[in-house]
């Protein structure tokens, strides 16, 4: 018999370190899409941090890419396969991520063109004007709910404007406070997707909600707001604080505990649409594969 405990014991740990990652297959798996399509051939850069190529097959035959980044395993890009000059479009992001809670799952309609050329190995021409357009579908699973339709579309198109406006002031903080507190290099110091989002955390949570931590871990300036604070969310939020350091589309937010919402069940986002520039930037010039299936 304590053999048999010991065994319910393992298997329970066992399921709680890997949730997160069951809950970032759980999407794909609901509706069958992780097996909708073949994958016809992969190609992969020789650098530490790939990009890999995919080239799939629907089940109606059609053809396609993949693009995904070793370093945001969060998203995957879309695009065409390429006509006979070689021209490819992208059409979509694809993005799917987990937390604690639950998982966000959306298609982010995409511009863009560049050329691809594939023949025992592959090469990826620069690819330009590559814009993003809207959300189109998408799926959240929060504990127990599941939401999805229109409801989901509409609450994952506001989450997306609420962390573009986030990461694009995080952005200019990053300039300004790179004299006495510089962002860390984090692709440099870390060398796996979990480490850079750890690291990335640690650095921007007692900047975007010193309530959270310890007060050793946040900013100077905390102090010198005064003590008015506005509570939700079972935390005090320091108002002088939000109003003196962020923009104001981003007061109400902040100060409901939305943006804390958005932080813990919608990291990984945070962190792709904060790269976002060295992201695309990636694909501004040419790009080698090499056939590995």
């Amino acid at each position: 018999m304590k053999y048999f405990f010991k065994i319910i014991l393992f298997l329970t740990a066992f399921l709680f370190l890997d949730c997160i990652a069951l809950t970032e297959r759980t999407g794909r798996f609901l509706d069958g899409t992780a097996s909708a399509e073949k994958t016809l051939a992969i190609y992969r850069t020789s650098d530490e941090n790939f990009i890999e190529l995919l080239i799939v097959e629907n089940k109606d035959a059609e053809k396609s890419i993949l693009i995904t980044l070793k370093n945001y395993p969060m998203i995957k890009f879309r695009g065409t396969f390429p006509n006979e000059e070689g021209i490819i479009f992208l059409t979509s992001l694809e993005y799917l991520a987990g937390n604690t809670h639950g998982w966000n799952e959306f298609t982010l309609q995409m511009l863009g063109i560049g050329k691809l050329h594939i023949d025992n190995n592959a090469i990826l021409e620069n690819i330009e004007d590559i814009e993003c357009v809207e959300i189109s579908k998408g799926r959240i699973h929060r504990y127990d709910t599941r939401i999805t339709g229109d409801e989901a579309l509409t609450a994952l198109r506001n989450r997306r404007e609420r962390i573009t406006s986030l990461c694009e002031w995080m952005n200019e903080q990053a300039a300004s406070r790179a004299a006495n507190r510089a962002a860390p290099s984090l692709a440099a110091k870390a060398p796996t997707p979990d480490q850079i989002i750890e690291e990335f955390s640690k650095y921007w949570k007692p900047i975007l909600f010193p309530e959270t931590v310890s007060r050793k871990k946040r900013p100077a300036e905390w102090q010198s707001y005064g003590i008015d604070t506005q509570r939700s969310e079972d935390i005090n939020w320091n108002t002088g604080y939000t109003e003196n350091v962020f923009p104001q589309e981003l007061w109400q937010i902040r100060n409901s505990g939305t943006l804390l919402r958005d932080w813990e069940e919608a990291l990984y986002w945070i962190y792709y649409e904060y790269e976002w520039k060295n992201i695309i930037n990636m694909f501004s010039n040419q790009i080698n594969f090499e056939k590995i299936k």
